[in-house]
């Protein structure tokens, strides 16, 4: 059986851009993680919690619970993590390199976001979230239908609220889409929400969540700052990733979609095939210094 560990990429919010006072969370969202088969799980959690103290272990010494202890991806990989702090991507890459000797391989899915405010856009996020994750219920039972495998799915814990709201979605996809495609069948479960501070193998999700959606702003946005992402994975990018990775862009796009190591690419393709949409606030600068030039010519 393979086990599938999740979190969230971005957030399903409305974008407009990084410098905007509202709508400047993330321009893409989705889901990332990675999978291994049962039987490597337990094994590779220990390596990442060992890991994990030995790269913090001032922090970890002196947490009030060392058991439950944890570090959140987005304070381990921010933009200007080479500068500050090298050890954590060397940690990391070594940590891939375990995954993939375990028979594991990192996984993300995510929707690049139009943007606008949630009016322009007409903003569903109920929708954004549920398309989002069944795209990564179809992807990974196709990967574990490829190893005649099952898969279970274990996501990071979400309010009672949301889990009641999601999970009936989820189940509904998973049967329904069963009869037509047989892969579903390997799904053994819905997804099941577990407390990161329970579970070391979601913690690592986490990190690979935050990691791989710096690669997906340094994707999709000009001012996009992390290329050390793709620096840092490009000498494993034949070994790390499910085929069944992917940047799915918007569908007003001249270019094919991202797969697997493509995240990767020091070439941004969306940047140079001259398909980039500017956000509605920079349109609208460029309208009025496009008016304004031409009033001064007729003067």
């Amino acid at each position: 059986m393979m086990l599938a560990y999740l979190d969230e990429v971005g957030e399903p919010g409305a974008y407009i851009s990084k410098s905007h006072a509202r709508f400047n969370t993330s321009p893409g969202f989705g889901y990332a993680g990675f999978v291994i088969p049962d039987a490597k799980a337990r094994e590779f959690g220990s390596i990442f919690t060992s890991e994990k103290r030995a790269l913090f272990a001032s922090t970890y010494e002196s947490a009030t619970n060392p058991g439950v202890w944890e570090i959140k991806g987005a304070s381990v990989f921010r933009s200007k993590t080479p500068d500050y702090a090298p050890q954590n991507i060397r940690v990391f890459k070594n940590l891939c390199r375990q995954l993939t000797r375990l028979g594991g391989r990192l996984f993300y899915y995510v929707d690049e976001k139009p943007k606008g405010t949630p009016k322009q856009v007409a903003l569903d996020i109920d929708l954004v979230e549920r398309r989002a994750m069944e795209e990564v219920l179809n992807r990974i039972c196709r990967a574990a239908n490829a190893r005649n495998e099952n898969v279970m799915f274990m996501i990071d814990a979400i309010s009672e609220d949301q889990r009641s709201k999601r999970l009936p979605n989820m189940y509904a996809h998973i049967l329904g889409r069963a009869a037509d495609k047989p892969e579903m069948r390997r799904a053994v479960e819905p997804p099941m929400h577990i407390d990161s501070e329970l579970s070391a193998s979601i913690q690592f999700a986490d990190w690979v969540a935050a990691i791989l959606g710096r690669a997906v702003e340094y994707q999709l946005l000009a001012d996009g700052d992390c290329l050390w992402v793709g620096e840092a994975l490009w000498p494993q990018r034949d070994t790390i990733f499910t085929k069944e990775s992917k940047l799915h862009l918007l569908s007003d796009r001249s270019i094919d979609d991202l797969y697997t190591w493509d995240l990767l690419k020091r070439e941004r393709p969306l940047l140079t095939s001259g398909s980039v949409i500017p956000d509605p606030e920079t349109a609208r600068k460029m309208e009025n210094l496009f008016q304004r030039t031409i009033s001064q010519k007729k003067d």
